[in-house]
């Protein structure tokens, strides 16, 4: 399925970017709960507008997850579902911050998240605020050791976030993305790897006319998942009834 302009006529007016941003994040959520998360994790949608930023899917691991520390490293058992990532275009050096409080948590708050996958609303490219508000929300899940992903497709914008939040990291240049480049995707793993913090960060350009890549979404140090952008945005386009031609 070719990306589709969906921020310019004729399918800007034709079709509602707030509804079709809602149907493609539910069928990211449900392609990672049916097709590649095991048991002990669950993804769930959620879209919101208004003045705060939030999660456009989020991935959860349940208290009861099977897990097995093997060298300081978590590995989880999961069989054949198993996916290992592309080597990372990129390695971005990071220091995560120590972390020396008391929490006070309701039993009713529900699993913890590990990971996050951001479609880019035309909002959070729209002024100063907006984009710093966005990058600092995604800085500050990787500082946490959250994986994020986020798909820029909006047309109608130019900032890119990425670089926005690069500097909201304090990252070298040497990491950005150019400044033409106004559609893409991009995965970012935190992980330590012995005494260094670093982020793996896969970068994917886009294009109009063009298929959708697939990502690597990291749920913790040993496990890895496929997010197949294609196939569930060719999924969304269907169920709106919205063609290439």
């Amino acid at each position: 399925m070719p990306l589709l302009d969906h921020f310019h006529p004729p399918l800007s007016v034709e079709r509602h970017w707030e509804s079709f941003h809602s149907s493609w994040a539910t069928k990211l959520a449900d392609a990672l709960t049916e097709r590649w998360l095991p048991p002990e994790y669950i993804a769930e949608e959620h879209v919101h507008r208004g003045a705060s930023v939030e999660i456009d899917v989020a991935t959860f691991e349940r208290e009861t997850a099977a897990a097995t520390a093997e060298g300081g490293v978590a590995l989880a058992t999961i069989g054949s579902k198993v996916w290992a990532p592309p080597n990372a275009d990129d390695l971005i050096p990071a220091i995560f911050p120590d972390t020396f409080e008391v929490r006070v948590l309701s039993m009713e708050a529900g699993p913890k998240l590990v990971a996050a996958i951001e479609l880019i609303s035309p909002g959070n490219k729209d002024r100063p605020a907006e984009r710093r508000g966005f990058a600092t929300k995604c800085a500050s899940y990787l500082y946490q050791g959250i994986s994020v992903i986020i798909v820029d497709i909006v047309t109608s914008r130019r900032a890119n976030l990425h670089n926005e939040i690069l500097r909201v990291m304090e990252s070298a240049d040497s990491h950005s993305l150019p400044v033409d480049q106004g559609l893409y995707a991009v995965a970012y793993r935190p992980l330590r790897r012995g005494n260094s913090d670093e982020i793996d960060v896969w970068r994917s350009s886009l294009a109009l006319g063009q298929t959708l890549p697939t990502l690597p979404l990291g749920l913790n140090a040993g496990l890895v998942v496929p997010v197949d952008f294609e196939e569930t945005y060719a999924e969304a386009c269907s169920r709106k009834r919205l063609t290439g031609s």
